[in-house]
């Protein structure tokens, strides 16, 4: 089995590929020089708990799993995370019925040692942070999803499966005839072929390839549907001598208008704390600068009619992301609801991270997993992942069970 993608959901499938199927041989493909360059290493690094998920829904299961996993996995690793809790905080009074509406949910999904606390409470936890009242989750945490990725990569190898970096997959096919120097006639039949010609021959391939997965898919003659839109966050970041004023996450009450959660303030585990993100269209897949253009990634996405069904819907709100990306004032206003002390002398432009949007063609976000093969010979050996929708990182091990369950079903193995 060839594993096309070496992120978070890649190699965290791989491995437990590897670790049920030990008699079986598996390679991990990625197209970078190293593994997680993507999403899996450009995130905010959060441990969710599973609070703002439609109940019942895989999202919330796979969530709540997950951050019990990731949990109990780093523990094993000894790979360092803190537990450092969240506060979803109501700035207005029309935000407290949604906020007690996301405490039920987060009590349906079964998120653990939740619970709603005054402003008072709040300030005990948070000194700087104003608001009328706050959800507090205790139980998210933040890590380096990197270290995780590589560690996940090292049980992978230890268990027998190959990394092959610098491998761009562009074309896979039945083979034709049996590999050079085989003498098993085909008893591996599909080839995957990259972009410097070199093959590797398999029975079976599974996909998770990120802000590619469309593309990939197409390359083996699948459908374009979901389509990638990438979309930019530029995070901003406290002066570290202003870190103090963050203790834990601190988070907006969503707003169901808008498609993406708006700003909230996230410490990391260097002790750093990040602040943002926005979401703007970005003009390359993996355009992390605000220059960045690829003529290709941008004609994709602007010429697909789903964008701008999409951008219709949500004109006004769009508008101000655009706005928030150019001035900093603007972000400031946004954090100054929540910590007043906050001014534009106090923050620094920090990195950026490239989404990968799942859309269709009516304009929707697709908001839950899509799995999908091919037609004729090739499309019974291959499984595409063509959406691991946030939290994908928190839920990466729950995410490869049900990965690794869908691909014995399909392959029987």
């Amino acid at each position: 089995v060839a594993v096309v993608g070496g992120g978070l959901v890649g190699l965290a499938s791989a491995r437990e590929l590897v670790l049920r199927h030990p008699s079986l041989t598996f390679a991990v493909l990625e197209k970078e020089k190293e593994l997680a360059c993507h999403q899996s290493g450009h995130n905010s690094g959060v441990i969710h708990s599973g609070i703002y998920y439609t109940p019942g829904s895989l999202k919330a299961k796979l969530c709540v799993q997950g951050a019990a996993l990731c949990y109990e996995y780093c523990d094993q690793k000894g790979i360092p995370y803190k537990q450092c809790g969240k506060l979803i905080v109501a700035v207005e009074q029309e935000e407290i019925p949604r906020l007690k509406a996301l405490y039920e949910r987060g009590l349906q999904n079964n998120v653990r040692d939740l619970r709603l606390i005054s402003a008072k409470e709040m300030q005990a936890k948070e000194p700087f942070c104003r608001g009328l009242m706050a959800l507090d989750s205790p139980y998210t945490g933040i890590v380096n999803y990197r270290h995780v990725a590589l560690s996940y990569a090292e049980d992978f190898q230890k268990a027998g499966g190959r990394v092959l970096t610098d491998f761009e997959v562009t074309n896979m096919e039945m083979a034709k005839e049996s590999p050079p120097e085989s003498t098993e006639g085909l008893k591996h039949p599909v080839v995957v072929r990259n972009s410097k010609g070199e093959e590797v021959y398999c029975q079976h391939i599974v996909t998770c390839a990120g802000l590619y997965s469309d593309r990939v898919s197409q390359i083996s003659g699948c459908s374009p549907e979901p389509r990638i839109v990438p979309f930019r966050g530029d995070y901003l970041v406290l002066k570290p001598e202003k870190c103090y004023m963050v203790k834990g996450n601190i988070y907006p009450v969503p707003d169901p208008r808008f498609p993406f959660l708006g700003v909230h303030f996230t410490p990391r585990m260097d002790g750093s704390v990040w602040l943002g993100p926005n979401a703007v269209l970005a003009f390359k897949r993996e355009g992390y600068k605000l220059f960045d253009f690829s003529p290709k990634d941008f004609g994709d996405a602007v010429l697909y009619s789903g964008l701008w069904k999409l951008v219709s819907r949500n004109l006004s709100s769009g508008m101000n992301e655009m706005y928030r990306a150019c001035f900093l004032s603007a972000q400031v206003k946004q954090l100054q609801k929540f910590i007043p002390e906050v001014t534009i002398n106090d923050i620094l432009r920090g990195p950026s991270g490239v989404r990968a949007q799942a859309l269709d063609s009516e304009g929707n976000l697709v908001d839950d997993f899509v799995f999908d093969g091919g037609t004729g010979d090739i499309g019974s050996r291959i499984l595409h992942v063509r959406n691991a929708p946030s939290p994908a990182a928190t839920s990466s091990l729950a995410i490869a069970k049900m990965i690794a369950k869908e691909v014995e079903e399909r392959f029987g193995l």
